[in-house]
C-alpha cells in the first residue's frame, strides 16, 4: 500500500471507530459485535505502530490510557464554573420564579435536568477536537485532567459537523455509576485498601490518577449539561443541549423542557419517585431559564447565576439509637469501627448497622453510648452516620473512644504516620487475621479450595489443625473426618452445624491437591500481600516471573512496572523483608505450588492474545476443560473473567446445562453466545 493509502485508511479506521464507541457509550446501540470492534481496533493499532507519523490526536486507541501524569496543571477556565443556589423547598422555587418575573416579565420557559452527584468538568474544543479538560477547582482555575478524561468511552475526542462553532465547551459531570462503584470496592476490599464511601468520592479519585490506564478500568461516565461559546448555533440552552447530543455527546434522556413552573415541580416529583431506579446517584434537579437573551439580562450575582437554581432532594434518613461499637480486625490487621444501631428502616431496608471508618471519623462525630443519631446510606449504598442529636443525649452519657487494643487478642494497636487506620501487629496470633489470611488464600480467584467455605475454616482453626495457609497441605482424611461445630451467625443469632463426614473430606482433600497447578499470578495474590490486589499480582508475576525475582527486587524495580504504586511497592519489599513470610513460602512452595511462570503460562505478544480485551463469560459444563480450565485459558490468552452478563460483555461461553435465563438475558442484550468449539478455534486460530 502506498503511504497515502496507509494514511487515508488509519483517518478512514479512526473515523469509523470513534463513530462505533459513540453508538456503544453514548446511544447504548452498538452496530457491530465487540469481537468485530476489536479487530478492526487491533488493524489500526498496527496501522499507528508501522506509521505512528499519520496516527490522529483523536484516535480510538488513545482510550486505553498508558500515559502518566506525575502533576496536574492549573489552568484558568475561560468562563468561570460558577456554583448555585439551592433550596429544599417548593416554596422557595417558587419565590425563585417570582423574582425572574420581576425582573423580566414573562415570556421565557425553563429546562430541568438531573443534578448529577460526581464531578463538574469543562471540556474545551477547538475545530471539532478535544484540546483541554478541566475540573471545577475553585471556580476560577481548574486541574487539567485531559489525558485521562479521553479514556472515557461517552466523551468524544472529535466531532465531524461542518457545522461546529470553531471554539467551545462542554460543560458537564464525570460520574462512577452504581455497578462500577460496587467492583471498585470490591476490588479495593480484597486488596486490603479502605473503601470509597461514596461514588462521587470514586470518580474524583479516578480522575487524579497518575496514570490514565489505571482510569480507564473505572468504568466513568460523562454526561453534557451545558455549551459555551461566542458563536453558539442556536439561541436558547435546551436547542443547543439537543443540538450537542447530534455531536455525539451524551445527553440525559430526562432532561426536560417546561413552560412554567408548575411543570418544573411535576418534573421534580416524577424524578424522586425513580430516583433510586437509576443506575448513577443524583441529590436533585437543576432548573435554568432556556432563552439565553433572558439569562443575559438576568446576569449574576457575586457567586451564582439569577437565571439557574438546583433544588436538592433530602436525603432519606432514619432516626434510631447507637446501641454499641464493635470493632471488625481484617486480615491485614486493620481495625474498623462499626456503629451497632437499633434497626431502622433507611432507603428501603433495614440498618442495623454503620461503618464508623477510622477513629478521626468517630472523633468527628463525638460519640456518646445511647446517642439519637441519624443514619443515611452514603451513595445510596453504605450506611453511615450523618448527623448526632446532642440535645437529647442523657447527661451522664459515656462517650466513645476508639479502641486502644485488639478487640480479640488484646494487643496495642498501632497507627502509622499519614494513614487513617489503626493495625493491629500481632499477625502470627490474632485469630481474626489468621482466619482471613487463609480464608484469602482459599478463595476462588486466588487457590479456588473448594469446600472450606461455610466456617469450616474457623472449626479447623479451633481444633489447632492450621494456623496458616501451609498447614492445609498437611492436613490428612483422619485430622478431618469427624470433626463438628455448631456456629453462630452474629448478625441474625441463627445457629448452623458444620460437619466434616466423608465426602466432603474427600472432596477438600481433592481440592487441596488440585490447587497446586493454580498458576503463579494466583499464588502470589493468595500470599495476601497488603494493597497488592488481584491485578496488580498479575503484573509482577507476569513481568518479574518467579518467587525469588520478586523477593529480590527493589522498590524502584517495582515501581517501574506498569499500574505498581508506591504504596504496592512499599509493601511488597516490606513483606519479603519479614523472615516469617518468607519461611512461610519456603512451606508452600515444598507442598508444591507454583511459584514462578511456566513457559505454557507466559503471556506472548501479539497473536498470542487471540483474546486480547475481551470480557468473557462462562456458563456450563465443558467437554474437554474444568471451568477453572477454561477460565485460566481466558486469562493467559489476554482476555478478562466476568461473573455477570452485561451490555459491554464481549460474549458467554456456553457449555452443557447452561441456565435458559442466562441465554435469554444474552440474546436480549445481543451478547454473541459461543460454543466450546467455537472457543476451540478461537483460541488456537
Amino acid at each position: 500500500m502506498e503511504k497515502q493509502q496507509i494514511k487515508e485508511k488509519i483517518e478512514k479506521l479512526t473515523r469509523e471507530l470513534n463513530k462505533h464507541n459513540y453508538n456503544y457509550y453514548v446511544l447504548d446501540d452498538p452496530l457491530i459485535s465487540d469481537y468485530e470492534f476489536d479487530l478492526l481496533l487491533k488493524e489500526l493499532e498496527s496501522l499507528e505502530k508501522q506509521y505512528p507519523e499519520f496516527a490522529l490526536p483523536e484516535s480510538p486507541t488513545q482510550r486505553v490510557g498508558g500515559q502518566i501524569t506525575k502533576k496536574f496543571e492549573s489552568v484558568a477556565h475561560k468562563y468561570p464554573m460558577l456554583s448555585l443556589g439551592n433550596t429544599y423547598s417548593k416554596e422557595e422555587l417558587e419565590d425563585f420564579d417570582k423574582r425572574i418575573k420581576k425582573l423580566v416579565g414573562t415570556g421565557f420557559s425553563y429546562v430541568c435536568e438531573l443534578k448529577y452527584d460526581g464531578v463538574a468538568i469543562g471540556l474545551t474544543y477547538n475545530n471539532g477536537k478535544l484540546v483541554r479538560a478541566l475540573t471545577r477547582g475553585d471556580g476560577v482555575t481548574g486541574d487539567d485532567v485531559t489525558t485521562n478524561v479521553k479514556t472515557i468511552g461517552s466523551v468524544p475526542l472529535v466531532i465531524y459537523d461542518d457545522d461546529l462553532p470553531q471554539e467551545f465547551e462542554a460543560r458537564g459531570e464525570i460520574i462512577m455509576p452504581h455497578k462500577s462503584f460496587m467492583e471498585l470496592n470490591q476490588q479495593k476490599q480484597d486488596a486490603a485498601e479502605p473503601l470509597f464511601a461514596n461514588p462521587r468520592n470514586a470518580a474524583s479519585g479516578s480522575l487524579k490518577l497518575q496514570d490514565s490506564s489505571l482510569v480507564a478500568k473505572r468504568n466513568l461516565d460523562c454526561f453534557i449539561h451545558g455549551i459555551l461559546g461566542e458563536d453558539l448555533p442556536l439561541q436558547s440552552h435546551f436547542e443547543n443541549i439537543q443540538q450537542a447530543r447530534s455531536w455525539g455527546f451524551k445527553v440525559s434522556d430526562y432532561t426536560r423542557k417546561c413552560k412554567d413552573i408548575a411543570q418544573v415541580v411535576e418534573f421534580i416529583e416524577e424524578i424522586e419517585a425513580i430516583r433510586s431506579d437509576l443506575a448513577y446517584d443524583i441529590d436533585g434537579i437543576v432548573v435554568k431559564v432556556d432563552q439565553y437573551a433572558v439569562q443575559e439580562k438576568l446576569g449574576f450575582t457575586s457567586k451564582f447565576p439569577r437565571w439557574a437554581i438546583a433544588y436538592k432532594y433530602k436525603a432519606e434518613q432514619g432516626i434510631t439509637i447507637l446501641e454499641d461499637v464493635k470493632y471488625q480486625v481484617g486480615r491485614t490487621g486493620a481495625v474498623t469501627p462499626v456503629a451497632v444501631l437499633k434497626p431502622v428502616w433507611v432507603s428501603g431496608s433495614s440498618v442495623k448497622r454503620a461503618s464508623l471508618y477510622n477513629s478521626d471519623k468517630m472523633s468527628e462525630l463525638d460519640l456518646h453510648f445511647n446517642d439519637t443519631v441519624f443514619v443515611e446510606k452514603g451513595g445510596e449504598i453504605i450506611p453511615k452516620i450523618v448527623f448526632v442529636d446532642k440535645s437529647k443525649r442523657a447527661n451522664d452519657a459515656s462517650p466513645v473512644h476508639f479502641a486502644s487494643q485488639c478487640p480479640r487478642c488484646n494487643t496495642p494497636l498501632e497507627r502509622k504516620e499519614g494513614e487513617a487506620l489503626h493495625y493491629c501487629p500481632n499477625t502470627d496470633h490474632c485469630p481474626p487475621q489468621i482466619q482471613g489470611k487463609i480464608e484469602h488464600f482459599i478463595s476462588r480467584r486466588a487457590m479456588n479450595i473448594e469446600g472450606l467455605g461455610e466456617g469450616r475454616i474457623e472449626v479447623l482453626i479451633n481444633n489447632n489443625l492450621i494456623r496458616k495457609a501451609a498447614d492445609l497441605y498437611k492436613l490428612t482424611y483422619n485430622d478431618l473426618f469427624g470433626l463438628e461445630k455448631v456456629i453462630t451467625d452474629e448478625e441474625t443469632g441463627k445457629q448452623k452445624k458444620i460437619s466434616f463426614r466423608e465426602k466432603t473430606v474427600n472432596n477438600i482433600l481433592s481440592a487441596i491437591e488440585n490447587s497446586k497447578k493454580i498458576p503463579f499470578e494466583r499464588v502470589l495474590f493468595a500470599l495476601g500481600i497488603r494493597f497488592l490486589g488481584e491485578t496488580g499480582a498479575k503484573k509482577v508475576a507476569r513481568t518479574l516471573k518467579s518467587i525469588d525475582t520478586i523477593k529480590n527486587s527493589s522498590y524502584e524495580e517495582l515501581i517501574a512496572i506498569p499500574e505498581i504504586g508506591d504504596r504496592i511497592a512499599g509493601s511488597i519489599v516490606e513483606f519479603f523483608s519479614d523472615p516469617r513470610n518468607l519461611e512461610d513460602i519456603q512451606s508452600l512452595q515444598e507442598a508444591g505450588l507454583q511459584f514462578s511462570i511456566r513457559e505454557a503460562e507466559k503471556v506472548q505478544p501479539g497473536s498470542d492474545l487471540p483474546l486480547q480485551g475481551k470480557s468473557i463469560v462462562v456458563s456450563g459444563v465443558f467437554s474437554n476443560y474444568s471451568r477453572n480450565q477454561v477460565k485460566e485459558i481466558i486469562e493467559q490468552k489476554g482476555g478478562t473473567n466476568v461473573s455477570s452478563l452485561s451490555s459491554k460483555t464481549s460474549f458467554l461461553l456456553a457449555g452443557e446445562k447452561m441456565g435458559p435465563e442466562k441465554r435469554k438475558k444474552a440474546e436480549s442484550l445481543g451478547i454473541p453466545i459461543i460454543s466450546e468449539e467455537d472457543f476451540d478455534k478461537m483460541i488456537n486460530d
